[in-house]
C-alpha cells in the first residue's frame, strides 16, 4: 500500500514517517520543498504519477498568532491547499485523511466538543482550517477528517519545548491556566493514523469527521488576559473522542506517557548538541596557538 504524506517535515509528519509501519506500506514523504500544495496542476500531476492507495494531508500553516498578520499565507495552505489535495484525490480515486484542529470551535462550550457540534472559529488560523474542512468534504467523497488539539513532540515548535526553554531562561514560569484541553503527543497521532490507514486498506473505513486527543488531564491555575497573544484561542479545547473509538477502536492515549517520551527525546537531542559544541570548542583550542 503506497501512502503519500503531505507535510512530512512537520512535527506530526516526522512522527508518521518514522513510525513502525508494516513492510507492506510504502511511505512517500512530501515536504514544502518537494511540493507546493496550493498549485493545482502540480498536486494533480503528482497524484496521477504516483497513483497512491492513500493520501494523508498534514500540511498546514500552523503559526496561530502570526496568521493574524499573514492571513493570505494561512488561507493558501489551510484552505486552498486542502482543496487542491482533496480534488486531486477524488480525481484519482484516492482516499484522503486530512488533519484538522480544535481551533474550528470557539471554546465556549463547557463540555467536550463532539464532531457534530457547531463550529465557530475565533481567528484566522481557525477560520482557514474550518474552510479547509469544508473544502475536503465538498471535493472528496472518501475522506477522514481528524481533529486534534494541543499537539506536542520532539520536533517543531510546541508548548512543551517552549516550557523547557523558558525553564532555563526564567526564574519563574507564568502559564495560562484558564484554558482547558487535552495534550496530544505527535507520536500518538501518528499511531492513530496508522490504525485508520489499516481500516482503509481492508475496506472497513467509516468516512467522516473524528476527534482524537490525549486523555484529559487536570490542571490548576494565570488567566488568558494576563498572557495576551495576537490570536484568540478557544477557552475549551476538550474534544470528545467516543466516535473514533466506535469506528476505529482508537482510545485516547495517556498524555503523560507521550510527554515523558517527548521530553526525553528533546533533552537527549540537547545533550548531543551540547556535546558536539563542546567537542568543537575543544578542537578549536587545540588547533589555535603559535
Amino acid at each position: 500500500m503506497k501512502i503519500l504524506v503531505f507535510g512530512a517535515g512537520g512535527q506530526i509528519g516526522r512522527e508518521v514517517c518514522r513510525a513502525a509501519w508494516s513492510p507492506r506500506y510504502a511511505i512517500l514523504p512530501l515536504d514544502r520543498k518537494a511540493l507546493d500544495i496550493t498549485k493545482s496542476a502540480a498536486v494533480s500531476a503528482l497524484l496521477a504519477r504516483e497513483t497512491p492507495d492513500l493520501a494523508i494531508n498534514l500540511a498546514a500553516y500552523t503559526a496561530v498568532d502570526r496568521a493574524e498578520s499573514e492571513p493570505e499565507a494561512a488561507w493558501a495552505a489551510n484552505c486552498a491547499g486542502a482543496a487542491q489535495i482533496a480534488a486531486a484525490c477524488e480525481q484519482n480515486a484516492t482516499p484522503l485523511i486530512h488533519l484538522s484542529t480544535d481551533y474550528v470551535f470557539d471554546g465556549r462550550k463547557t463540555e467536550p466538543y463532539r464532531e457534530e457540534d457547531a463550529v465557530g472559529p475565533l481567528g484566522v488560523y481557525g477560520r482557514s482550517k474550518e474552510a479547509g474542512e469544508r473544502a475536503v468534504r465538498a471535493a472528496a467523497a472518501r475522506h477522514v477528517i481528524l481533529r486534534t488539539a494541543w499537539v506536542f513532540g520532539a520536533y517543531g515548535a510546541n508548548f512543551v519545548k517552549t516550557m523547557l526553554r523558558f525553564a532555563t531562561e526564567r526564574p519563574v514560569l507564568r502559564v495560562v491556566a484558564d484554558q482547558r484541553g487535552c495534550p496530544t503527543a505527535a507520536a500518538d497521532i501518528a499511531a492513530a493514523l496508522m490504525v485508520i490507514a489499516g481500516h482503509i486498506e481492508k475496506g472497513e473505513a467509516k468516512w467522516g469527521t473524528y476527534h482524537f486527543v490525549g486523555a484529559r488531564p487536570q490542571v490548576e491555575a494565570i488567566s488568558t488576559d494576563q498572557y495576551p497573544t495576537p490570536a484568540r484561542r478557544p477557552m475549551n479545547s476538550v474534544l470528545d473522542c467516543r466516535k473514533i473509538e466506535a469506528a476505529f477502536g482508537i482510545l485516547p492515549p495517556s498524555w503523560r506517557v507521550g510527554l515523558a517520551s517527548a521530553i526525553r527525546e528533546v533533552l537527549d537531542s540537547k545533550a548531543q548538541c551540547n556535546l558536539r559544541e563542546d567537542t568543537g570548542r575543544a578542537g578549536g583550542s587545540a588547533r589555535s596557538g603559535p
